[in-house]
Parts: C-alpha cells; structure tokens; sequence
C-alpha cells in the first residue's frame, strides 16, 4: 500500500514506477496488492521514490510508520486511507465487470444476429450474468449487506483471540 500511496503522490503510473525502477508492471502490481517485495525490488523501489528502503521493509512486517536516514518522515497509510484505497479498488472491479458484461454480451448478441433464430437465446446469458453483475454492485455498493462491519469486527477479534490462545500454548 506504501509504494501505491508514494506513487500515487508522485503522479506516476504503474508502467512510470516499472520504468524509473528497472522492475515490471506486473511486480509493481503484486507489491501495490500486498506481496512483500524482495530484497532487490525494495532496493529499486527505495531508488526511485528517494527514501531509505527500510520503509519497505517495516510495512511488509505491518508497520504503521515510517522514516528514512535522512530523518524526514515517509508518509504512512492510516487506516482511513488503507480503506478508502481498498473501496476505490472495488469500485474499479466493479466497472470493470460492467463493461466486460456490456462487450461479452454486445458480442453474443451480434452472434445471435448472424445465427437468424428467432428464439434469443442470448437473454440467457445477460440475465445469468445479470444476476452476477447485480451481486457485485450490491457487494461494492453496500446497498443490501448480510454482513454488517459490526459482524466483520467480531469475526476479526473472535480469529485473533483464537490465534493468540494457540500461541500462547
């Protein structure tokens, strides 16, 4: 999430930072979905953006804060931030299931078209995948939610005591 907020700030695209760093699209795009960057790649991200690339490495272990040797602080990501980045990229999925919805089935209908049958066995498709795409709105959206982020709360506390009594063992 750091390397997504530093570039973010900077202006630059995923294929910018893969330029300036010497790594691929693809890597950047693992370590901005949580993979912990290896030592290498922590080395050329630290060169890129100008910081010390300890940052990288104290939020691989979940760290909250950051600073570099030159005593100015690194931007951390709060929580607030971490959730309306993690939101933002639900939307995004969420759009892009739109318009994959909308070419797949422009697609199928056109098949439709050039088979001339009558019956239009394309709405099949639409309204199953319909079905699916109405599901995810409502999941991105919150309009309609079974799961409350009071019941996410308990669950998460209820799985980190279990964790910690079997630690403790």
């Amino acid at each position: 999430m750091l390397v997504r907020k530093l570039r973010l700030e900077r202006a630059w695209s995923q294929e910018t930072l893969a330029e300036i760093s010497g790594l691929s699209v693809r890597t950047i795009q693992r370590i901005e979905r949580g993979a912990g960057p290896s030592l290498e790649t922590r080395a050329a991200l630290a060169a890129a953006f100008e910081v010390d690339a300890a940052i990288f490495t104290e939020e691989t272990a979940m760290s909250t804060s950051a600073t570099t040797s030159t005593a100015t602080t690194t931007p951390a990501i709060t929580e607030a931030e971490r959730d309306a980045l993690e939101y933002v990229r639900d939307i995004k999925g969420f759009y892009n299931h739109a318009i994959s919805y909308v070419l797949a089935n422009l697609c199928i209908f056109g098949a439709w078209l050039v088979s001339g049958s009558d019956y239009p066995w394309f709405l099949w498709a639409a309204f199953g995948w319909g079905i699916g795409l109405a599901s995810h709105a409502l999941s991105v959206f919150e309009i309609f939610s079974l799961f409350s982020p009071d019941w996410e709360r308990r669950q998460i506390e209820k799985r980190l005591a279990r964790q910690t009594s079997r630690s403790a063992r």
